[in-house]
């Protein structure tokens, strides 16, 4: 790969690194995560309490449309599972015999807008809905991206909108003798998540 490439692919992990850390610490003077368990503050709790919309009128000023096409988005959920089940066990039984870290499914898949008193019971059932299903999607994008830098760490041609995380490692579209040269390095080349490895965060699901 370009030097040029590698340290700002670098330098652009370092600040996004920084930006998170930021954002944690504006957020945690609203609450804290104790036990796995988000804790308000009382008087956030109290806010959030008085811009909550119940059920009941939330309903009733939902969206005909909304509320017809509501199982159609439910019914997602099934592949969604059997996709959970099915990329689960294909690291647990393929990264050890490739010698791929796993990815930590916790990482991906956060519930913790339940937490949150101004969103009722139906809101909280869709917030679920979203956490889950667009967690997976990472989740599933992280296990592809480890797989694919194991057997086929090329780039492509065109360049992507979007990216997972271990693209910028591959090697470049049409230098074969590039390729033939990195592959092997490439397929050990996870020694960065065993840099990055924490502890799983509090707020995080199982």
């Amino acid at each position: 790969m370009n030097k040029r490439i590698t340290e700002l692919n670098e330098q652009i992990k370092a600040l996004e690194n920084e930006v998170m850390a930021e954002v944690q610490r504006i957020r945690i003077h609203t609450y804290e995560i104790r036990d796995r368990t988000i804790h308000f503050e009382e008087d956030v709790k109290q806010r959030n309490k008085a811009q909550l919309v119940r059920a009941l009128t939330y309903l009733r000023t939902s969206k005909l449309k909304h509320i017809a096409i509501s199982p159609v988005i439910w019914l997602c959920v099934i592949p969604a599972v059997l996709m959970d089940l099915t990329v689960s066990l294909y690291q647990a039984v393929c990264f050890p015999v490739y010698g791929i870290p796993k990815a930590r499914r916790s990482d991906y898949i956060v519930i913790d807008r339940h937490y949150l008193g101004y969103l009722n019971v139906i809101e909280k059932l869709n917030c679920l809905y979203c956490s889950y299903f667009n967690g997976l999607m990472s989740y599933v994008r992280e296990v592809a991206g480890r797989t694919e830098q194991y057997w086929c760490p090329i780039k492509h041609a065109v360049q992507l909108k979007s990216k997972h995380s271990r693209y910028d490692r591959f090697a470049e579209y049409g230098d074969g003798a590039e390729y033939r040269q990195q592959q092997p390095g490439l397929r050990k080349d996870f020694g960065d998540l065993q840099r990055d490895k924490t502890p799983p965060d509090e707020g995080s699901s199982p």
